[in-house]
């Protein structure tokens, strides 16, 4: 009850009275108004490939269902070796343990002030702990795309250990989604500061997969038939990543829209958003008596391709779709992307799902948007 991984996911009484929640000792919290949670920064698009191992037989990087397993695939696979930087790294720290006792200073988020807070013997827990000649890698590690994270789960693990040890202790997040590694390695300028975070570097990585070329989109956009609307709510869910995300979330297990809620940093409005997107391309299916997601035949059987064909199943669902197909011929015959109110003339004329006023359409307009640049996203410009 007192675990709260992303600033969506605060109980509504505390985000009423914008409070947030830390530990400072085993069994006791401190509550306040101050500012716990970091937002990620989309620095980098690009993606390097590396290849995998032949010898090793026991992790099955097609098929990654945990953080851990994530984490041994990007060191197994030399990842982590090269976002430090150093050949030599080896994983030395990992699991619960004590944090020690240190002091730290953190924002107030209503005034300009700073509050001190004295931490004795909390849990910790760290993803995973990699040492090399002169750095000492903490990483926590997720499954799931997120807006923000806590800060909590990087400064802790990093103050106990920068008291332990000589080298520089080197606080990384990282995420594993659609088969993307993606690092992010910050830096506490002021190390008794919590809010003093910068980001150092990010960088993202696969496992290396057959590339898709324009050419592979534009044989989808000539066969590809268009089908007749559901009677779904028309996408409201720009980020297509965590549509993709969740279906691979509910591909693990069946989730109620309170459990997407609580575990991912999804609010509710935001899981109905992702959840009816879902549904809109035919990957998830609601019981509407239980109120219960799951993965429909077609998502498992897509969730579950290799990285290209499942990139390229995802775009054909997409461009199965009136408006998003004439926005993507749209997008190539102007050679940009299209703007709102463009994209809003092509929904008028074209069946739209109880949508009606041109507000609500201009809205919708950035899904379209957001959707037809992922496809383009997806075509290897080297």
């Amino acid at each position: 009850m007192a675990k709260f991984d992303h600033k969506s996911q605060l109980p509504e009484i505390l985000k009423k009275h914008n409070l947030s929640i830390l530990p400072i000792t085993r069994g006791s919290y401190i509550i306040s108004q101050f500012e716990a949670y970091k937002s990620f920064e989309e620095i980098n698009t690009e993606i390097t490939k590396v290849t995998f191992p032949e010898h090793i037989e026991s992790i099955d990087y097609e098929s990654i269902t945990s953080e851990s397993m994530a984490i041994n695939c990007a060191y197994v696979s030399g990842i982590i070796a090269d976002f430090m930087e150093d050949e030599k790294i080896l994983p030395v720290v990992s699991g619960r343990m004590s944090s020690s006792e240190f002091e730290f200073s953190i924002n107030n988020n209503k005034q300009d002030t700073k509050l001190l807070i004295k931490v004795s013997n909390s849990q910790i827990e760290i993803d995973g702990g990699y040492e090399g000649i002169e750095k000492l890698a903490l990483i926590e590690a997720k499954n799931s795309i997120s807006d923000d994270f806590l800060i909590r789960q990087l400064y802790y693990p990093y103050r106990l250990w920068r008291n332990k040890v000589s080298k520089k202790v080197k606080p990384i997040f990282m995420t594993y989604s659609n088969d993307i590694f993606s690092f992010y390695e910050y830096d506490f300028i002021e190390p008794e500061n919590y809010n003093s975070l910068i980001l150092v570097k990010q960088k993202n990585y696969i496992i290396h997969q057959e590339d898709i070329s324009l050419g592979d989109i534009l044989s989808i956009l000539e066969d590809v038939d268009i089908i007749k609307e559901p009677k779904i709510p028309f996408p409201q869910a720009d980020n297509f990543k965590r549509i993709i995300n969740l279906c691979e979330l509910l591909l693990k297990e069946d989730m109620k829209k309170e459990d997407i809620v609580s575990k991912y940093d999804f609010d509710p409005r935001q899981a109905d958003y992702y959840t009816n997107a879902g549904m809109y391309l035919g990957l998830i299916n609601k019981n509407s008596s239980q109120l219960i997601y799951s993965l429909s035949s077609k998502g498992k059987k897509i969730i579950r391709q290799r990285h290209r064909a499942r990139q390229l199943s995802l775009a054909r669902l997409i461009l199965e779709h009136e408006v998003f197909n004439k926005s993507f011929k749209l997008y190539l015959e102007k050679g940009e992307s299209p703007n709102k109110k463009e994209i809003t003339n092509l929904m008028k004329g074209s069946y739209i799902h109880n949508v009606k006023s041109d507000a609500t359409l201009m809205r919708r307009s950035s899904t379209v948007i957001s959707w037809t640049s992922w496809i383009l996203s997806l075509v290897n410009t080297d």
